[in-house]
Order: C-alpha cells, then sequence, then structure tokens
C-alpha cells in the first residue's frame, strides 16, 4: 500500500513522503492515527504544502529542543552492578534506569522510549542514543562498573539493584493499594 505521510514518522520518513507500507501498517496504524493518507492522485498533488508546513514545524521544534540536546550530549552516566567474573552483569542497565539518571542529573523529561539502546549486560563503556526529535539524536556514555570498583567521587546514578527493588517495592505498593 502506498501512502501519503502529513507527520514525520520515526524510521519512516518525513511529512509529504510518499512511502510504500505494509497494508495492516498503514491501515491499522497510519491511517487510523492521522499520520498519513492513502496515495491517490487527489492526495498528491498537495505534497508541495505539507512538505512546507512541516519544514516549518519541523524548525520551530528542533529550535526549541536545541538548547537541550546540548545538555545532553556527552553527558556521562556511571552505574554500579554485580557482576560475574567475565564481566556479565547480574541483570542489566535497562533504558528506564538511563531515562531516570539522565531526569534526576539534569532536572527534565526523558522517557524510557526516547532512549534508544538494548539493555546493557556487560561492564564496560556504552554508547546510548537519546532520540529528542526525528533529527536531533545525542549520544550519552554510560560506564558500567563492578560494584565496589568504581571511583567513589564519580558515582552519579543509582545502583541497577536498588533501582530495580524500589520499582518492585513501588509496583507492590501501587499494587496493594
Amino acid at each position: 500500500m502506498k501512502v501519503l505521510l502529513l507527520k514525520d514518522v520515526y524510521k519512516l520518513g518525513h511529512a509529504g513522503d510518499v512511502k510504500k507500507v505494509a497494508d495492516g501498517y498503514g491501515r491499522n496504524f497510519l491511517l487510523l492515527q492521522g499520520l498519513a493518507v492513502l496515495a491517490t492522485p487527489g492526495a498528491l498533488k498537495t505534497v508541495e504544502k505539507i512538505k512546507a508546513k512541516a519544514a516549518v514545524t519541523r524548525a520551530v521544534l528542533n529550535k526549541e529542543m536545541g538548547g537541550l540536546a546540548e545538555q545532553v550530549e556527552g553527558l556521562e552516566l556511571i552505574f554500579t552492578s554485580k557482576a560475574g567474573e567475565t564481566g556479565k552483569l547480574y541483570g542489566s542497565i535497562t533504558p528506564q534506569m538511563i531515562a531516570d539518571a539522565i531526569n534526576k542529573k539534569l532536572g527534565i523529561q526523558i522517557e524510557r522510549h526516547q532512549v534508544e539502546t538494548e539493555p546493557i549486560r556487560n561492564l564496560g563503556e556504552h554508547v546510548a542514543l537519546i532520540r529528542l526529535t526525528v533529527d536531533l539524536t545525542p549520544k550519552v556514555k554510560v560506564l558500567v562498573y563492578r560494584e565496589g570498583e568504581a571511583p567513589a567521587e564519580k558515582v552519579e546514578a543509582p545502583k541497577a539493584e536498588e533501582t530495580a527493588a524500589t520499582e518492585t517495592a513501588a509496583e507492590a505498593l501501587a499494587g496493594s493499594a
């Protein structure tokens, strides 16, 4: 199915693009959410208007988020966790934990869905992308140390076990209330 995108869709394209997508994705998501319309000859006549309007909207959004991107770019997050002899973690550092650490450190609001990384399961240095807009994706350095080995003055993010224990305790309280 060919669709004309009305809005920017992450990992698909910008507004005004004509894309060929799976029938179910187009019918059940793009069309229902108002992100696209069928690429009919009548709809294709409005491509230039859609592209111009989207470019203005994208520029405004990028300008607003530019300051936030500068704050996030190059940020170092340090986690400590228990690990085995080979450097494999007992558990993992999740995108939610990374988002929480950024929110705590900078006092901003980033959702876990904006953090693009697989759960980190090994000691060492890793890179996570933070998707603020379609065009702005600053990189964050995530350092994972074995518990007790991290430099004491640099420990800024909570331990992986403490965060997981806090989350499960909060879920238990929410479930019992």
